[in-house]
């Protein structure tokens, strides 16, 4: 097998990664460095080896009747029905001398060949198919780490020893496939769901919940599977009455993860919750955050105040950590001495000092920030503004001149100075130091390989646009809209990725004057949007009209806060 002409372009270092790379990583790790669509280069590696390329996969009735679910796991391999869309195999009786159709995501090599024959008795006939539908289509019908935990492939010796080994080596390779299927899923947090017959799994994919197929055996691992990620977490197996924390340290290739893990009792068992901080994730840019050039202006210039208070406000999940970082990366020069009190550390960020609460030990982010004060920084991060002992020191810091960036959990931008008020600071100290106000929420980015336009009847479009507030002259673009269809590519989901919208609100003389005589959050918004502030469902409605997002995305939002402010 001949690939050599595949890598000319690769430096040898390129090539060796490549090449230690599982069989299921390769062929995407190439389309990545050499930005090609993995369909172009699986045509291009097939007619290198001389094997037919299988654009459809249709699986025989019962594939682990051929080929056991432990090759079909290892090898990334799946046995099908047709080679191609237009030609049916031959429906003659099946003989040792009839070859086993299957379809893999990279050249298979001898090895392969004779283990597959050794096992079942057929030789393979051999097709390529993309990665991501091969991959998908193993893991929606088998499950992820189905391969590990298949009863078949458990040796049963006489020593009950054995078989103990042999169930806990399982068990090890599954809890780690699914972590990593985890990972080349983009998902956020691991599920582990114990109910009275079953064990779900679902991940948090763009801020969605989506049912993982596990095997229909996993119950009775139930009880290792749960051991295994306590161990691995260095918690007390033997305690299950209550709830533990933890982390973990986790490696997957090239990732390095940092899990925090959450137990708590349950009816019928200990439910898991895995939240996965990838250690090498790259901070987003201003630009990457999803601003507008005229609001990227606004917060740079705010940013480059030597004091004040810039908040970002939203939901749990809504990204706030995130725009916190690319605004530290934005302003982090060798003249400026940063200091962040994180809980977590999610990004990291080179030359800026980054620590993390114990609230175990006491370091709290009240506790942290009296301290940072006393290390001479010109600009202090703090995680979140929880109590009014936190907003107390973050306020008089930036009065003696230290320009703080913090979050609040709000629904809106306004909501953040009323909430501010509800922990008893005083009017005139929030006026007199707050500068900007940022309220986010994260919505789901549609896939631009399977997104059709919407159609939406004319009354559907202004009925929203009333919910939105937004007027309804804006019902002549309706039909920009676009909506969700699913595709291979975003396992049927119509979703690839997530996409931030903002609302930016800056201070004025005016709104000031609000502050001071307390008025209401729905008073300070309508002066901040007749002063130019465009809202969050303003924000989402452009989205919509450039494609990104769907209708439906942002009216999840936009009447739950319709209904907050009423």
């Amino acid at each position: 097998m001949d690939l050599s002409s595949l890598y000319s372009d690769l430096s040898e270092d390129a090539r060796e990664e490549i090449e230690a790379l599982p069989r299921s990583e390769r062929l995407i790790q190439i389309a990545s460095i050499q930005n090609r669509a993995t369909r172009e280069l699986v045509a291009q590696i097939a007619q290198m080896v001389n094997l037919p390329v299988l654009n459809e996969i249709e699986l025989i009735d019962n594939p682990t009747a051929t080929l056991p679910l432990r090759l079909i796991h290892e090898y990334q391999c799946i046995p099908v029905c047709k080679a191609s869309q237009d030609d049916a195999f031959d429906d003659s009786p099946v003989t040792e001398n009839t070859p086993i159709p299957l379809v893999t995501l990279w050249p298979p090599d001898d090895q392969m060949d004779r283990w597959i024959f050794a096992v079942c008795g057929r030789k393979p006939e051999w097709h390529l198919g993309d990665p991501e539908q091969v991959i998908n289509t193993i893991t929606q019908r088998f499950g992820v780490g189905a391969g590990s935990l298949d009863e078949s492939e458990i040796a049963t010796n006489e020593a009950e020893q054995e078989e103990d080994e042999d169930e806990d080596a399982a068990v090890i390779r599954f809890v780690n496939e699914v972590v990593q299927k985890a990972v080349s899923d983009r998902a956020t947090d691991i599920h582990f769901e114990p109910h009275r017959d079953a064990l779900q799994i679902r991940y948090r994919i763009d801020g969605e919940l989506v049912a993982i197929r596990v095997p229909d055996n996993l119950i009775r691992f139930q009880d290792a599977i749960i051991s295994r990620l306590k161990i691995m977490a260095k918690l007390n197996i033997s305690e299950k009455r209550r709830p533990q924390d933890g982390r973990i340290s986790f490696g997957a290739g090239d990732t390095e993860l940092d899990i925090r893990i959450s137990t708590f009792p349950t009816m019928y068992g200990e439910s898991v919750s895995l939240r996965l901080l990838n250690q090498k994730s790259k901070p987003l840019s201003m630009r990457e955050l999803g601003l507008t050039e005229e609001e990227e202006e606004k917060v740079t210039r705010t940013l480059a105040a030597p004091h004040g208070i810039v908040l970002v406000t939203g939901p749990t999940g809504s990204g706030k950590s995130t725009s916190l970082t690319a605004f530290i990366r934005l302003i982090n020069r060798p003249e400026r001495r940063i200091i962040t009190v994180e809980d977590p550390v999610e990004y990291e960020v080179p030359g800026v000092n980054q620590t993390q609460v114990h609230a175990d030990i006491g370091l709290t982010f009240a506790h942290s920030l009296r301290a940072v004060l006393r290390q001479d920084p010109d600009v202090i991060m703090v995680g979140e503004i929880r109590d009014r002992e936190t907003a107390d020191i973050a306020i008089r810091a930036s009065l003696t001149g230290h320009l703080v960036l913090s979050t609040l959990h709000t629904n809106d931008a306004p909501g953040a100075l009323t909430r501010l008020t509800d922990m008893d600071i005083e009017p005139f100290l929030i006026a007199s130091s707050v500068e900007m106000i940022i309220a986010q929420r994260l919505v789901r980015r549609l896939c631009p390989n399977c997104a059709q336009p919407a159609n939406y009847e004319q009354h559907h479009i202004e009925s929203c646009l009333t919910t939105m507030r937004i007027d309804r002259s804006e019902t002549a673009y309706g039909h920009m809209a676009k909506t969700a269809v699913g595709c291979e590519r975003c396992r049927k989901l119509g979703f690839r990725g997530r996409v931030a919208i903002f609302e930016i609100l800056r201070m004025s003389e005016e709104i000031h004057e609000h502050i001071v005589k307390r008025e209401s959050s729905r008073t300070i918004r309508e002066t901040a949007i007749s002063q130019g502030m465009r809202s969050l469902q303003q924000s989402g409605w452009e989205h919509i009209k450039k494609g990104t997002t769907t209708l439906e995305e942002v009216m999840r939002f936009a009447e739950i806060d319709s209904d907050d402010s009423e």
